[in-house]
């Protein structure tokens, strides 16, 4: 087995895809290191309608949320892509960039992080297929399509949000998300789900200069003095040591990359001495600030009729509004889903015989936030995971006010050819009863971020060009580093993050 390269990128999702390939592109020598097995070619991944089945399997790291009473003490999964393409081969393939706003944020902190600054790179991921603008790429690895609209709850959704007064929009991706559109997918014209590995790494598995090691485990990082100089590896029942000549990208995800760092000795030194870990570096912020959204999974609905078969990955619309007026962006983001969807709690508590369909519902501009802990030194022992969900009393406002919206949607005349009766909640709730409903049915968008946080202050244990603060040769390159997170999906942002990352890498050894 080939042992030096260049770079080595720890993670082959929606970052470690991308900063792989902008690396080889320039000549580099580069392996991805992948836990999982490869997803090329396999049926159940490339099936846009198959992604329910495929949370909590064999393609799933298998995380879960620890209990709070803020989610009546239940215990929530929080899927993770483990297979080449990481969480772009198991997601509901959403391409939602967000907005303006949500990178002023980011910009505030880490300078250059603007969306001004982040557009060339959103560009540079995608193939749209409208074709290029000034908003959109037509060149990009990544294909970006509409869903048929032909499905009845994918007009239902269109006409009930135009019945609610949303605008209906073009593109979310566009000037202006608010309203009702039909959505953006990582799927093909060709109807197959469209991963980071597929755009990004497919197209040059022949090169010479592109190892890909799948079922690799990274255990640790190994240094030289301050330089990180390659990763401890367990591969085919032994240990390897992968050297790097230039630098190790991070791009393992917001759950294991932490846990990558902490166990290298580079987290908040009194954890690591609880754990009998060596100190490298005292970054007390590894594993703090993260944050995810809640997600309603969900509002169900009897149907009239049968559905009909179901079309790309089931939903087709986003609706996009503010949970109040006064608001300066929005807030609240709900999908169709052509059949039923409900966390256990929901189906001990309803009955779902008959034709159901169903609603999510999520609060994108969420306030919670949590942090990740070790249980032990092993790469396989447990997260300690805590994203507080709805302990900010404003998500959980949200939520409810999320919640009384749609079910008077449902009884426009938009549904009216489809609505018969309420599922769950099984009658117009308001309220202390809204209030429950929420609790009960929150779940996660598996947008997990923030545990490596980029910034210019002092606290952030990753700068503004993603490297590492303290140690020389390694970058973070996945959903880590987002600061604030984004009133959008993440699988859009952490590529573009991956573009940039390979950007800075590039930009800095010129430099060097």
């Amino acid at each position: 087995m080939k042992t030096a390269f260049d770079y080595i990128v720890i993670g082959s999702g929606s970052g470690g895809s991308a900063v792989a390939r902008r690396l080889h592109d320039a000549g580099a020598d580069v392996a991805v290191i992948e836990a999982g097995k490869s997803t090329l070619g396999v049926a159940e991944i490339e099936d846009p309608s198959a992604w329910f089945a495929l949370q909590s399997g064999a393609w799933d790291w298998g995380h879960h949320y620890t209990p709070t009473a803020h989610v009546l003490n239940r215990t929530i999964p929080i899927p993770r892509g483990k297979g080449l393409g990481g969480s772009s081969a198991t997601n509901a393939m959403m391409w939602y960039r967000g907005g303006p706003a949500d990178y002023a944020r980011w910009d505030a902190v880490a300078p250059g992080w603007s969306w001004e600054d982040c557009l060339p790179s959103f560009q540079a991921c995608e193939t749209w297929q409208s074709g290029a603008s000034a908003l959109r790429g037509s060149d990009g690895p990544l294909k970006i399509t509409r869903p048929d609209p032909d499905h009845p709850l994918t007009q239902a959704m269109l006409k009930g949000g135009a019945d609610m007064g949303l605008p209906m929009v073009d593109d979310p991706n566009g000037p202006e998300p608010f309203g009702v559109s039909l959505a953006n997918f990582n799927i093909s014209p060709e109807g197959l789900r469209w991963t980071s590995a597929m755009g990004y790494l497919a197209p040059i598995m022949a090169s010479e200069r592109l190892t890909i090691l799948c079922e690799t485990r990274a255990l640790a990082l190994a240094f030289s003095g301050d330089r990180v100089r390659g990763v401890r590896v367990f591969k085919d029942g032994a240990e390897h040591l992968l050297t790097a000549r230039s630098g190790v990208i991070l791009a393992a995800g917001a759950l294991e990359t932490p846990r990558l760092l902490m166990l290298s000795g580079i987290g908040d030194e009194a954890e690591l001495v609880r754990l009998g870990l060596k100190t490298r570096l005292h970054a007390p912020e590894i594993g703090r600030n993260l944050q995810d959204h809640p997600l309603l999974r969900a509002l169900n609905f009897r149907a009239s009729s049968p559905l009909g078969p179901m079309k790309g990955n089931g939903g087709g619309t986003l609706s996009i509004w503010k949970s109040a007026p006064e608001l300066d962006q929005a807030d609240l983001l709900a999908f169709p889903i052509q059949t039923r969807s409900a966390v256990p709690a929901l189906w001990d508590h309803y009955d779902f015989d008959g034709d159901v369909f169903a609603i999510g519902l999520g609060v994108m501009r969420s306030y919670s936030k949590g942090w990740i802990t070790l249980t032990g030194t092993s790469p396989d022992d447990p997260l300690d995971i805590q994203p507080n969900l709805l302990s900010d009393p404003r998500d959980l406002k949200a939520l409810v006010s999320g919640v009384e919206f749609l079910l008077d949607m449902v009884l426009t005349p938009g549904f009216s050819h489809l609505f018969a009766d309420f599922v769950a909640p099984d009658r117009k709730v308001s309220g202390g009863d809204t209030v429950t409903f929420v609790r009960r049915a929150c779940s996660t968008f598996f947008h997990c971020c923030g545990t490596a946080q980029m910034g210019a202050h002092t606290d952030a244990p990753v700068s503004p060009r993603l490297g590492v603060k303290g140690v020389r040769g390694l970058w973070v390159a996945d959903a880590s580093v987002i600061p604030d997170i984004p009133a959008c999906h993440t699988h859009a942002p952490v590529t573009m993050i991956g573009e940039r990352a390979a950007q800075f890498i590039l930009e800095d050894a010129c430099l060097t």
